[in-house]
């Protein structure tokens, strides 16, 4: 299975520059034969939670339909980080387009605290993406989470993909964890990361991967937009 990372430098609360930034991602992947592509936290909007009120969508959306369009006749799986709309508030969400099904979404279901005042948990899901292979999502703050990633492999993920949006020292910080899930439950752990400024930060890239004994393999840079297709 080829799974793309596609590292954006998200023009923030812009949804309609970064639709087409993505477009763009998604048919590169898809020239590199990619049977899923994934991009960072909050991809369609930057991660920018003080604009998420106003930037939050419905899974519905029609100016994401290219996205299902290119999905279907592609035969690729599609996961993009957009804020969504719920009942009680707004969640950090994976927007999934899965070749002629309907299109779902993964919730951040564990929040850091300085995201409490602006978003709400997802609903208790598997966050399973039943492909080739069984991929488990995680966003950023879940990756800490001793608890998320135990769930994954309770629910028998064969790979394990973090959606974040860390800079250069966060990038630091949690590459130990990552490996340490790579290596505890043997499965490839993928992390996809953003560049550019965001929420008064700088995105620190580095989009890569860590093998089943949590050695790191092939990174993209700290700086610049790029595309990364690996072979699971």
């Amino acid at each position: 299975m080829k799974i793309s990372l596609a590292q954006t430098q998200p023009v923030a609360g812009n949804l309609e520059a970064n639709i087409e930034i993505h477009l763009d991602f998604v048919r590169q992947a898809i020239e590199q034969d990619a049977d899923l592509v994934i991009f960072s936290e909050l991809s369609l909007t930057g991660y920018e939670p003080e604009l998420a009120n106003d930037l939050a969508i419905n899974l519905n959306d029609s100016r994401l339909d290219p996205f299902q369009d290119l999905c279907d006749s592609h035969n690729t799986i599609i996961c993009v980080g957009a804020p969504t709309k719920a009942d009680n508030g707004i969640c950090i969400s994976l927007i999934i387009f899965q070749p002629n099904k309907e299109r779902s979404h993964y919730a951040k279901q564990h929040l850091h605290e300085d995201e409490d005042p602006y978003f709400v948990p997802g609903p208790p899901t598997d966050g399973i993406i039943h492909a080739e292979k069984r991929i488990a999502l995680a966003i950023c703050y879940e990756l800490t989470i001793p608890e998320h990633s135990q769930t994954a492999n309770d629910n028998g993920a064969e790979v394990y993909i973090a959606s974040v949006a860390k800079t250069v020292n966060g990038v630091a910080r949690n590459n130990p964890r990552l490996s340490e899930i790579a290596m505890r439950f043997s499965i490839p752990v993928l992390m996809c990361n953003c560049v550019g400024e965001f929420d008064g930060n700088i995105g620190g890239g580095q989009s890569g991967s860590w093998d089943v004994t949590g050695n790191a393999r092939e990174a993209l840079d700290a700086d610049s937009p790029g595309i990364l297709t690996l072979e699971i």
